[in-house]
């Protein structure tokens, strides 16, 4: 319960009644026939022939309902029932009888409990009239049904206008949410794909780098082996005619402390370690003392 006091929680709150909503004005709780003529004006209990395109095209765009119901229906009922469903309609319920139809009809205009109630009375009376020799031929009574509704239109019993039907507030808000959703995924996955090519560019330049650092490294140290490998002849050409025995002694030392500390060295030229470039060309610059040396 803590957690519904939270921005999180009353989002959530907020969202949930939202759903209700949709769901309550949407028609969760309509029965079969509600559910057909909310988004349509006529409809057709299993078992009976009907063309439902050609049906919806005789009624048109007028504020009429008719359904045609099992035998054993009750009539009253499914005029109650689409209450919400057909609001603003004149709505016709029929069934088969022994040789006619069984009809009922409701006024769901407005204003039928007050000032429209005897033109109600009036335009439930009439609209079924004439239809009972139609039993077994539905669009025919369909035509008859029309007949009538234009009549009661022309006599003022009927507002004259157009049914319009469209979806509930809460289902345009649930595909407000739907293409939000859609936008801000979008808006997510761009910014997501430029995080990553930033990311990607900038490990591409590191590796870039560090391939050109390496390649520097591996140059300055063939170099220094090649440096290593004149000293080591020159090395071996000491001789005690030409040089004294204290230059054969410095440039040896020199000579031999230079292999060592470039032996150490391998193994973090192989590695590549930090600071390997800068120890390199210390030794390279050593190289190029020894070989200034007259023994070298």
């Amino acid at each position: 319960m803590k957690r519904l006091g939270t921005p999180f929680g009353a989002a959530l709150l907020a969202l949930l009644v939202l759903a209700g909503w949709a769901l309550w004005s949407g028609g969760v709780l309509d029965g079969e026939v509600a559910r057909q003529v909310r988004v349509s004006s006529v409809y057709a209990a299993p078992g009976y022939e009907l063309d439902q395109a050609a049906a919806e095209r005789i009624v048109g765009n007028r504020r009429l309902v008719v359904a045609f119901l099992e035998p054993d229906a009750d009539l009253r009922e499914a005029c109650h029932g689409v209450r919400g469903a057909a609001d603003g309609t004149l709505a016709l319920m029929l069934k088969p009888g022994e040789d006619e139809f069984d009809r009922y009809s409701c006024a769901l205009l407005p204003g039928v409990d007050d000032e429209n109630f005897g033109k109600a009375v009036v335009a439930e009376t009439t609209l079924g009239a004439g239809v009972d020799q139609f039993v077994d031929q539905p669009l025919e009574a369909l035509k008859v049904v029309a007949v009538n509704y234009d009549q009661l239109v022309k006599a003022g019993i009927v507002p004259d206008g157009a049914r319009v039907i469209s979806p509930s507030l809460p289902r345009f808000l649930v595909a407000a949410a739907a293409v939000g959703a859609v936008v801000a995924g979008a808006v997510l996955l761009y910014a997501g794909a430029r995080r990553a090519g930033r990311l990607a560019s900038v490990r591409r330049r590191r590796r870039t780098e560090v391939a050109d650092d390496r390649a520097v490294l591996t140059a300055a140290a063939t170099a220094l082996a090649q440096r290593i490998i004149d000293l080591d002849a020159a090395y071996a050409r000491t001789s005690a005619d030409t040089h004294t025995a204290r230059e054969r002694a410095e440039f040896g030392e020199a000579y031999r402390a230079l292999v060592a500390d470039y032996v150490a060295l391998l193994p973090a030229i192989t590695e590549g370690e930090p600071d390997v470039l800068r120890r390199v060309e210390d030794l390279v610059a050593r190289t190029h003392r020894l070989s200034a040396h007259p023994a070298g």
